[in-house]
């Protein structure tokens, strides 16, 4: 595009080779390293030059260039291997264990990512035995992993490491034993219950491993639990030698469990010795440990940065004097995930229920402390605004002028006079039909707002908020009660429970009101149940030029997709989206909704879930062929397991070849077998678009790089 741009360019007096060198490389940056290396300076004498600089080639990132192959790979490591100081490979699962060997061309690295790639114990220790240098790794440890395979120049290379994250698929330490001067150790546990054959997996580790990790040195411990018994049995062996003797540098603690794990002795005096011995900076636990406990008060805080209190029962009161201090000044806090918190705007948590109305002041105190947040998740919980007393929750949540992400619950955004006044619009316009499949054709909807509508969006708290929050780049509004029919490792869910009473109001309206956020990337809209027509995603297809990544679920009516028509002209506009994730009863994916999505022209990964949902075969091979930059099909409907089987293997015989990283999986929702099939998906398309949850405040930010 360079070279073929020369000739206009230079009749219109401008000629980009003439732009300095700098600026030539700020333009470059942005380019990915494999076409740099192997397209772009082959054009001309400069820009081969300028493709080689050390700001190009220093950092090279591969882990979501789904086009790069074998033979780039080995290229543009014979190149620029020698070059190349941080090299990210996460997510490559396409790439075969040999393609990663040429790794070892990288004498320089100081930080490799391998994590979702195939490598072996012996690759493995032949790969590290050659970077002297590294630092920092991330690898999965899969089942046949042997770390007494590993040589004693790979050791050595690993004493040196001092971050390390490793994803587990098998009961093991890993390489942390080897790892004596860990600061950084992030786990990410994965371990199913059952073997492929039924079996039930055990949490011991494999005979002979050492059961001495080496802590001393920690500043960071972060373990991320998959759902399972055995993966809080390996967490618990991990954990033993924290127990025994905790880092004095430790400053952040994170554990993200989900469900029950319960608090041990051996856990209890890990805590009890935290509180004595070391200032946190950010901190999760596990809502066992926290509920009913006096830790927060004895724990002790420097300047911290993240805070993860998810699913806990801490009441408002609680939190402003255990963690606030009362509003102490907290303006280093950017992150704080307070999802499924159900009492944490409330002053007490004893005799409260949890659609009581809020108290502002407790939102009012935390907003005023933490004034810097550019992260906040609030799902999973009613924070119903009073009627009467203090100020809206969105009103108070706009002061909040840094916010980057925001995650709320659909109750929390309703105007409440508003509702006092009038009855749910969903369910007396629309019937809600559970038990049988309506057909209906293309809906219309109203593209241009009556004054009345205007009238309204002027007086909504939730318009004022999104107009205040200019900058913000994710947005989720996900109901209270809303839970995903692909729930993870287990079948799926066929009835989900109702949205709150406090939500049926919202609807087409508050939607266009998120049109105001410019700078959105990503959006998650989960069961807004007054969606009537779906216009206010076409304002958000034609504002949001930047949306990335766009994931509805249950919006409207249960019985039918009354938005299909909005949301084909909302998919018109979206030519930077890359993920799209749809969840939807009754969806009929035919040729005129496939055709409005091939408009998308940079879509790389689509997911649909669908009860009782019906795909037109040629209009998805007709989608496909047309947008080249798909590489993730997934789609679980209602379609025969032939129906889908017969698609599924020609997706993969028409476009496997050109596209290496294509992942295809079409299979009927309600199978039994759906926890196998789910089970071969690639974590990173498992974890970032084909299961749901709220990613906002998830994790600390810059955990990883």
């Amino acid at each position: 595009e360079i070279v073929s741009g020369e000739s206009e360019e230079e009749s219109n007096g401008i000629n980009l080779m003439e732009f300095s060198d700098e600026i030539l490389l700020h333009i470059l940056s942005y380019v990915p390293c494999t076409d740099l290396v192997l397209n772009v300076r082959r054009t001309c004498r400069k820009l081969a030059t300028l493709c080689l600089d050390k700001s190009l080639t220093h950092t090279v990132l591969l882990q979501k260039d789904y086009k790069v192959n074998k033979d780039k790979v080995k290229q543009l490591m014979r190149d620029i291997g020698k070059e190349i100081h941080q090299l990210n490979m996460a997510g490559c699962y396409w790439l075969s264990s040999s393609t990663i060997d040429h790794v070892t061309r990288c004498k320089n690295l100081v930080k490799l990512n391998l994590s979702g790639c195939h490598v072996t114990s012996l690759r493995l220790s032949k790969m590290l035995s050659t970077l002297q240098h590294l630092r920092s790794l991330a690898i999965d440890v899969n089942p046949g992993f042997d770390a007494s395979q590993l040589s004693g120049e790979c050791k050595a290379t690993l004493s040196r490491v001092s971050e390390l994250k490793q994803t587990l698929y098998t009961p093991s330490y890993g390489v942390v034993p080897c790892c004596t001067s860990l600061e950084k150790l992030l786990l990410y546990f994965e371990i199913l219950d059952r073997s492929r054959e039924g079996f039930m997996l055990s949490g011991q580790l494999m005979v002979g491993e050492s059961n001495v990790p080496h802590y001393q040195n920690l500043r960071v411990f972060y373990a991320r639990l998959a759902p399972g018994y055995v993966n809080q049995e390996v967490v618990r062996l991990y954990l033993a030698v924290l127990s025994d003797r905790t880092p004095e540098n430790l400053h952040a603690f994170l554990i993200s469990a989900p469900g029950s794990f319960a608090e041990t002795g051996a856990t209890k005096n890990l805590l009890d010795s935290m509180a004595r011995n070391v200032r946190l900076d950010a901190l999760q636990l596990p809502k066992a440990w926290i509920n009913g406990s006096g830790l927060l008060q004895h724990l002790k805080f420097n300047n911290p940065f993240y805070f993860s209190f998810s699913r806990c029962t801490l009441s408002g009161g609680h939190l402003i004097q255990r963690v606030i201090n009362g509003g102490k000044d907290l303006k280093s806090l950017t992150s704080l995930n307070l999802s499924g918190c159900v009492h944490c705007l409330a002053p007490e948590s004893l005799f409260r229920k949890a659609e009581d109305d809020i108290d502002s002041s407790i939102l009012e105190s935390l907003v005023v402390s933490c004034c810097n947040l550019r992260h906040l998740n609030l799902s999973a919980a009613h924070h119903h605004s009073s009627e009467s007393i203090g100020s809206h929750l969105c009103q108070l949540l706009s002061r909040l002028k840094h916010l980057l992400s925001l995650a709320l619950p659909v109750c929390s955004i309703t105007n409440v006079a508003a509702d006092a006044e009038k009855p749910p619009a969903a369910s007396s316009l629309v019937p809600q039909t559970f038990g049988r499949k309506v057909r209906i054709g293309i809906q219309t909807y109203p593209r241009n707002l009556t004054d009345q509508a205007n009238q309204k969006m002027e007086s909504s708290v939730f318009w004022a908020l999104m107009r205040s929050l200019r900058f913000l780049e994710t947005l989720e509004i996900i109901g209270s009660s809303f839970s995903s029919a692909m729930p993870r490792n287990e079948p799926a869910i066929r009835n989900s429970l109702p949205p709150c009473a406090r939500a049926q109001s919202v609807g087409d309206s508050e939607v266009a009101a998120i049109s105001q956020l410019t700078y959105l990337q990503s959006l998650t809209l989960a069961q807004l149940p007054n969606i009537l027509t779906g216009s206010g995603l076409v304002n958000i297809g034609s504002q949001c030029q930047h949306l990335r990544t766009l994931s509805l679920a249950n919006l409207g009516p249960m019985g039918k997709m009354v938005y299909l028509s909005a949301l084909m002209d909302m998919l018109k506009h979206c030519k930077c989206l890359r993920d799209l994730r749809l969840e939807q009863p009754y969806l009929c994916a035919g040729a005129q909704f496939f055709q409005a999505l091939s408009h998308c022209s940079s879509l790389q990964r689509l997911c649909i879930v669908s009860r009782s949902g019906t795909l037109q075969s040629d209009a998805v091979m007709s989608f496909m062929a047309n947008c080249l930059e798909v590489i993730m099909c997934h789609m679980f409907v209602g379609e025969s397991l032939t129906v889908c089987k017969n698609l599924q293997q020609s997706l993969v015989r028409s476009f496997q070849a050109e596209r290496p990283a294509l992942n295809v999986v079409i299979f009927p929702l309600l199978h039994e077998d759906l926890t196998e099939v789910i089970r071969d998906v690639p974590m990173r398309h498992l974890d970032e678009i084909t299961l749901f949850k709220s990613r906002v405040a998830e994790e600390p930010p810059n955990l990883w790089w």
